[in-house]
């Protein structure tokens, strides 16, 4: 970083706070990656099913699982459109050691649970990259439907209170 900063003296460096506790904010948006590369801001179930291949470690799908998506068996937890959001992405920071820090709305109400970056947000050691840089989140209505519908942890649900 130093000599990036040596050689770039008239750039303003983003600070590398790596494995550090830290606030940051953003919004929820898309981005563009590349020519004709568009991302959504969310993820569904939906997607997660087209992935799916019996046997494969990263893309296998426990029996149970599956029958409540086909079924589309998602209970107060989908969208106005019947979907249930499993991912979103905001234009917040995040770094090693950030997995699992909440994500919290305007309002003070838990959304989601931080989790990765995008491919384009490797960089993000060296320089933020503002177009294309994301934070993958966890949306909070897929963790209480994995709580209430997979884990069938229903006391809970019953403990909490849902917006």
């Amino acid at each position: 970083m130093k000599g990036l900063m040596e050689m770039q003296s008239d750039r303003n460096f983003y600070p590398d706070a790596n494995f550090t506790m830290r606030l940051t904010y953003g919004t929820v948006e898309p981005y563009k990656a590349a020519d004709a590369v568009n991302y959504n801001y969310y993820t569904t179930m939906d997607g997660v099913m087209a992935k799916y291949v019996p046997g494969n470690w990263e893309f296998d799908i426990p029996q149970d699982v599956r029958d409540l998506a086909n079924r589309r068996d998602y209970g107060r937890y989908a969208n106005e459109n019947g979907e249930l959001v499993v991912n979103f992405i905001t234009t917040n920071d995040i770094t090693g050691g950030n997995s699992g820090s909440p994500v919290i709305d305007g309002e003070g109400n838990l959304i989601g649970l931080a989790f990765d970056g995008n491919w384009e947000a490797m960089s993000g050691d060296l320089s933020f990259e503002n177009k294309v840089q994301r934070t993958i989140c966890m949306d909070a209505r897929y963790l209480l439907w994995c709580i209430e519908k997979v884990g069938k942890c229903q006391n809970i649900i019953d403990e909490l209170v849902i917006k």
